[in-house]
């Protein structure tokens, strides 16, 4: 029976061959999630250990694309959390008018639904044609669909409620066509997104961004990995810029917790209220 120090290791060399290998560092991601993902990939291929997962990502890139999909985190949908673009709404959108132009990191933005979310928000708070939205991914081919922004028909139904509880002024039909099974949102919405590749393990930060929003993406991640994430994003933001995170993650007890005031506490929106220069991004 393998011990625990025997799994632990297997588990080191897989994350390291795959940053070797490939540059996607997943070393300070939460153990256990790693291990869930892994386990299920192991399943799903029918391998009976991590040395033979090893060896297919090291000699087959195409499985790897496959298995680097399933390793990411993924799930979101439109208006996810609607209170969160509720409260956005109310508190932060008074603000974001006074800027004669803002520019607005997506992080973590997965398949892109959030994205389309918040481009629909700006569009009906008169902020969208000033907006510059950067939605970046570790994916490329999460990043693929979400730059083609067409979603399954058969999630309509709950995009539309959370979309009216999120208080949205119109109806939501308004910003997609649909077709056949499936739903292409408004090109009107993608004219002012810019989406990249972007690692926050290891790369480094976007300048002078007004709002950086990456919910539900932070929580995957150990203490130390969150700290260098929230010192990315902390170097990314305008003084007075907006910080939004998944109501299970927060800045509290980090090194960049003094840079900031809480806006709203539940839904953990931040402000960045002091400057930053005294720490280097690790």
């Amino acid at each position: 029976m393998e011990s625990e120090a025997e799994s632990e290791l297997e588990l080191d060399l897989f994350l390291e061959a795959v940053y070797r290998k490939y540059g996607y560092d997943f070393r300070l991601y939460s153990r256990a999630s790693m291990k869930r993902r892994i386990k299920l990939q192991m399943h799903r291929l029918k391998l009976s250990n991590i040395c033979e997962l090893i060896h297919l990502v090291l000699h087959n890139e195409k499985e790897f694309a496959e298995i680097l999909s399933q390793m990411t985190v993924n799930v979101t949908e439109m208006y996810r959390d609607p209170d969160f673009f509720k409260t956005f709404r109310e508190q932060v959108i008074p603000k974001l008018k006074s800027y004669p132009s803002l520019k607005i990191w997506h992080a973590g933005c997965a398949s892109g639904e959030e994205v389309y979310s918040m481009c629909i928000l700006l569009k009906e708070a008169q902020l969208y044609d000033r907006s510059y939205i950067y939605a970046t991914d570790i994916d490329h081919s999460s990043l693929e669909r979400a730059r083609k922004g067409i979603f399954s028909i058969d999630n309509v139904a709950r995009y539309s409620l959370n979309y009216i509880e999120s208080g949205g002024l119109t109806s939501l039909s308004d910003y997609y066509t649909a077709r056949y099974d499936s739903i292409i949102m408004d090109s009107s919405l993608k004219k002012n997104i810019i989406f990249a590749n972007h690692d926050l393990a290891t790369d480094q930060s976007f300048a002078e961004m007004q709002v950086i929003i990456c919910r539900n993406v932070v929580i995957y991640f150990n203490h130390r990995l969150q700290n260098r994430v929230y010192q990315l994003f902390t170097r990314s933001l305008d003084l007075n810029g907006y910080l939004c995170l998944g109501t299970k993650e927060s800045i509290r007890f980090s090194e960049c917790e003094p840079f900031y005031s809480v806006i709203d506490p539940q839904y953990r929106i931040y402000c960045r209220n002091k400057q930053n220069d005294a720490f280097e991004i690790r």
